[in-house]
Order: C-alpha cells, then sequence, then structure tokens
C-alpha cells in the first residue's frame, strides 16, 4: 500500500498542530493508519543589528547606537497517512492558511 508523506511548515506551531489534528481526524474517520506528527528541530534564524541614535547607521566612536536582534522560527512537523484517492481528496479540502507550507510525497 502506497504511504503519503505529509510535511508541515510555519512560523505558528499552534496552527502546525491544528492542522495535523484535523488530518488525523480526517484519515482515521476513513479508517486509513496515521503516524505522527512528528516534530522536527525548530530552525532559528537570527539577526542582529545597529540602530543609531542619529539615524545614519554608522557605529560611530564613543558611545549611542543600541542593538537590536530578532528571531525567526520555523517549525515542522511530519505525518505519514496511507494513500488513499479518498483520504487524499479530503486532505487537500481541508483549510490551511496562507503562512503554513504543506508538501505531500507518496511512496511505496
Amino acid at each position: 500500500m502506497q504511504k503519503a508523506r505529509i510535511k508541515l511548515m510555519g512560523r505558528d506551531p499552534h496552527k502546525l498542530d491544528e492542522i495535523c489534528n484535523e488530518i488525523k481526524k480526517t484519515s482515521e474517520k476513513l479508517g486509513v493508519v496515521v503516524s505522527g506528527p512528528i516534530p522536527l528541530p525548530t530552525k532559528k534564524i537570527k539577526v542582529s543589528l545597529i540602530k543609531t541614535p542619529c539615524g545614519d547607521g554608522m557605529h560611530r566612536g564613543g558611545g549611542g547606537g543600541n542593538w537590536e536582534r530578532w528571531e525567526l522560527r520555523i517549525h515542522k512537523r511530519i505525518l505519514d497517512v496511507g494513500a488513499n484517492e479518498r483520504v487524499l481528496k479530503q486532505i487537500t479540502r481541508i483549510p490551511i492558511p496562507k503562512d503554513v507550507n504543506i508538501e505531500i510525497i507518496l511512496t511505496d
């Protein structure tokens, strides 16, 4: 039987968990085996910028200038679902927010 590996990526872990629960409910309702969701390590992107009080963007001599630190976290989840035509059709009908990326790969 074919399996579908579903990868979800996004900035909000609560949205990812909600979508995983919906996928799990629909596939269990149709009688297909589901494994997951498996949380993968969070990717952290860090950016440090210097912000000067004069606004010219240069750090000058004696003082002034403070640092701004920004961080973006990308959370990931993986689900393995038995690939059935009805199940995949129901999964594609689930509304997915714009900031969540989904990738479905069929394997044997």
